[in-house]
């Protein structure tokens, strides 16, 4: 339709069908002309459409008339086809960036380990000892350290002659500690804080009061081989000549058997015969359970002791003049027979066969670490890491820095940090533990002067951290007297007892250390010094032993040099021990100089060319240098202070140096997106 003038259209027809009389006049005076009135007019077939440009609205018809013309058309492709390809090319590269990007990290990596040993952690019911309860009451203790794994001591029930490293019942809690009901509450609670619990497990041993001993030792048909026996003098129980760890011969005779058993520990804690497979098959079982349970992880206790040779010949003597009769502790014989026998990473591997199927839930990886004290042989620690082709541990406990006190000096402490370092395979993450509850105090050891330092060096270094409960404010071993001893360690020789670095926690000052607030009991005397050295108190003073853990680890987690960088030796002398932590395509690096000499010195690293000639103090064990920048020439420390130094270059350090560098895996920082990538 068009606009006309007052003309009519004829072909109009009522409802009815008829004609109106209005519509019968075909002629309508001129001078009646209304411009609103609307005319339908006939149009040639072959007449085009003459509006203007298209407008909102148009029917499909005029639609469709503008659409197939050439500007629009062309347009139209154009835009269909750049959207093609800008989805093809963010496709590919979200492809790039999967197919280049490095591994994610395990929580077990990015996170230090803290050991809690229970019974001297928190007490809640005013009996003297720690338990699970009060462990649970002092979570936000992790929180504020900016730490996500707990390692936690036995808690199994036990007779207590070895602390719960007798196992009486795998299934079940002391009654020392708690209830199941209380472990599983604990449990709760640390995953609603996004908190990893790792368990100890004590695969070599049981309890002499488990059942399973007290039904192999009457010959029940199916436990008889449950654990290691064979026939003996019962007056002069010795089989062969092996040791006990804790000394004197490793075989009690058994009156209710009739032979002898073999127990490389207490003569309480007999060894299971893992050459049975019910037994391979009670431990698979208690595995299952725990892991059901929900537990994040096993720490597996005394690992290298868990098979021993059948044929139970003598060890060889290292000395082979020593009366054979003064061959009373372990150090008078090479373990031959006893540790690391063939077949142990099998039944390993076949452990982590079973926990690695827990760990196909997204974001519930289960963690498996090992300890075993190797010494000098650390070729036998590094086989605990797994391979290529089948996995065993994540990392084996690496315990070298325990031996930082023997002599403190910058040369010492790489070579100890070396020890792993050069040894342990391609790839692979390292560990860091400078105490637990089987050795004494770093703060006592080594001296509290040196306390700061060797934090900052547990915190730098790649890898994972341990701490033991209590090394973040620098506790220290106690002195007890003959009749305080627990350790049955320690009642077989006072100078081997380990109740001294067993203390119980030092939360505040109050009533004591704030470890148990209900009654005046502990289990060990608190510590004198819990006044001024206690958690309360240092959370108030910005330069404690507290504060700059907790800085430290935040640093750590929160620059990619610390956990993806490379690690590179700069210097070393008798004092100083220094250290870099750079990444490929960050501008930013970090110098570490820690002085465990015995004097204040001048480092000069003038003749590291890849260093900036100035670098700015991050953090100092002695708080008024923080933020003071130095010269790289004149780099002074004081006896025991670390400096974390932060410096900005283009140049790298690692690739002119790669006998001095190491990296668990490549990575590299694109700066232009933000994101790391293999390289």
């Amino acid at each position: 339709m068009e606009l006309g003038e007052c003309t009519r259209n004829p072909g109009y027809r009522d409802s009815d069908g008829t004609v109106s009389a209005a519509d019968t006049n075909t002629t309508v005076p001129e001078e009646k002309v209304d411009s609103t009135s609307v005319k339908l007019e006939q149009h040639p077939a072959e007449e085009k459409y003459m509006q203007f440009k298209p407008y909102a609205g148009m029917p499909k018809e005029v639609l469709l008339l503008y659409s197939s013309q050439a500007r629009y058309r062309v347009t139209r492709e154009i835009m269909f086809w750049l959207t093609v390809a800008c989805t093809l090319a963010l496709v590919a590269v979200t492809i790039a960036v999967i197919a280049m990007s490095p591994r994610c990290m395990g929580w077990w990596q990015t996170t230090p380990v803290y050991q809690v040993y229970p019974r001297s952690f928190h007490d809640s019911d005013g009996d003297g000892v720690g338990d699970l309860k009060g462990i649970q009451q002092k979570l936000d203790h992790f929180q504020y350290l900016n730490i996500k794994a707990v390692w936690i001591s036995p808690f199994y029930r036990s007779p207590m002659k070895d602390f719960g490293y007798d196992v009486e019942d795998f299934r079940d809690i002391d009654p020392l500690f708690g209830t199941m009901k209380d472990f599983e509450e604990l449990l709760a609670e640390m995953h609603s804080r996004d908190l990893k619990l790792i368990m100890d497990f004590i695969p070599n041993h049981t309890s002499d009061r488990h059942r399973w001993f007290n039904l192999s030792r009457t010959r029940d048909p199916h436990y008889e081989d449950y654990y290691v026996w064979t026939d003996c003098n019962a007056s002069n129980p010795k089989p062969n000549n092996w040791v006990s760890i804790f000394g004197n011969s490793s075989w009690t005779y058994d009156e209710v058997r009739g032979q002898c058993y073999l127990h490389q520990f207490l003569k309480e804690q007999p060894d299971l015969n893992f050459r049975n497979p019910d037994v391979r098959q009670e431990i698979v079982d208690l595995i299952h359970f725990w892991l059901g349970k929900g537990v994040d992880g096993f720490r597996m206790d005394a690992v290298k002791h868990i098979l021993e040779a059948s044929h139970l010949r003598d060890e060889p003597q290292v000395d082979p003049n020593q009366p054979p009769e003064t061959v009373t502790t372990e150090w008078d014989l090479h373990s031959d027979y006893t540790t690391s026998q063939v077949g142990l990473h099998d039944l390993l591997r076949e452990w982590r066969a079973v926990i690695d199927t827990y760990s196909r839930e997204p974001g519930r990886y289960r963690f498996l670490v090992t300890e075993s004290y190797d010494y000098d042989e650390v070729w036998k620690t590094m086989m605990y890491y797994s391979t290529p082709l089948v996995k065993e541990s994540d990392f084996p406990f690496n315990f070298y820095l325990l031996d930082l006190p023997q002599n403190t000096s910058g040369l010492w402490a790489k070579h100890l940090v070396h020890l792993w370092m050069g040894n342990m395979p391609k790839g692979k993450w390292a560990n860091w533990v400078v105490g637990n509850h089987d050795r004494s105090r770093i703060a006592s050891s080594a001296g509290q002067a040196y306390t700061r330092v060797i934090n900052m060096l547990l915190l730098t270094l790649p890898g994972t951290p341990t701490t033991y409960y209590g090394e973040e404010i620098g506790m220290e071993n106690i002195n007890i007297t003959e009749s305080q001893v627990q350790d049955p360690a320690g009642k077989y020789n006072k100078s081997l007892s380990r109740d001294p670095e067993r203390s119980p926690m030092q939360w505040s000052g109050d009533m004591n250390a704030g470890f148990n607030i209900k009654t005046n009991i502990t289990w060990l005397p608190v510590h004198p010094n819990y006044e001024s050295v206690n958690v309360e108190v240092q959370k108030e003073d910005e330069g404690s032993v507290l504060a700059q853990y907790r800085f430290l680890n935040t640093l750590r987690q929160s620059e990619l040099p610390f956990l993806r960088g490379w690690f590179c030796y700069v210097h070393a002398d008798a004092n100083v021990f220094s250290y870099l932590r750079e990444l490929d395509g960050l501008d930013r690096a970090f110098l570490m100089v820690l002085n465990f000499g015995k004097e204040s010195v001048i480092t000069d690293l003038s003749s590291v060319l890849e260093l900036p000639d100035q670098l700015k103090v991050v953090m100092s064990t002695n708080s008024a240098n923080n933020g003071k920048v130095l010269k790289k020439s004149q780099i002074m420390t004081e006896v025991g202070e670390g400096l974390v130094l932060q410096y900005s270059t283009g140049t790298r350090f690692n690739p002119n140096h790669p006998d001095q560098c190491y990296i668990s895996e490549k990575a590299c920082y694109m700066k232009v997106m933000d994101i790391l990538y293999k390289c």
